[in-house]
């Protein structure tokens, strides 16, 4: 397989229903994994998510999990998931339904460098930035 990087996003308990509405989004293969499932059926934590996996059709692999009752939560803050490519009618799918369940920073439009670009924090608080770049002009 070799190496690949990926967001890692942590949660406050609501693992399952981001990484649910991620799939929602992007499609894919959402794998699911509890605390009781690895040993802590008695613990308090027993249904939060310790690990969640979706993979995507396009490739985009997304992994979650939810922090532990014991631990302090701390907003995501000071990233943003990036989006970019130039299969428009996709990211604009994925555009619409991740800023319809938030708030949007900057709408999808055209930039001055010609691309479409905007920016919005998801209903579980995550940044995303989407870009897309027009397509390369037919070959004659």
């Amino acid at each position: 397989m070799g190496s690949r990087l990926n967001p890692y996003l942590n949660f406050n308990g609501n693992a399952r229903q981001a990484l649910e509405f991620y799939a929602s989004v992007f499609g894919g293969d959402l794998s699911l994994n509890t605390f009781a499932q690895y040993g802590a059926a008695d613990s308090p934590d027993a249904e939060r998510i310790m690990h969640g996996m979706l993979e995507t059709d396009a490739g985009y692999t997304i992994m979650g999990a939810d922090i532990t009752g014991d631990m302090e939560h701390h907003p995501m803050a000071g990233f943003s998931v990036s989006l970019s490519g130039d299969e428009a009618d996709s990211l604009r799918g994925y555009w619409e339904k991740l800023s319809a369940s938030g708030t949007t920073m900057m709408p999808l439009q055209k930039q001055v460098w010609g691309d479409e670009f905007g920016m919005c924090v998801d209903g579980f608080g995550v940044s995303w930035l989407v870009n897309i770049t027009p397509g390369s002009p037919a070959h004659s």
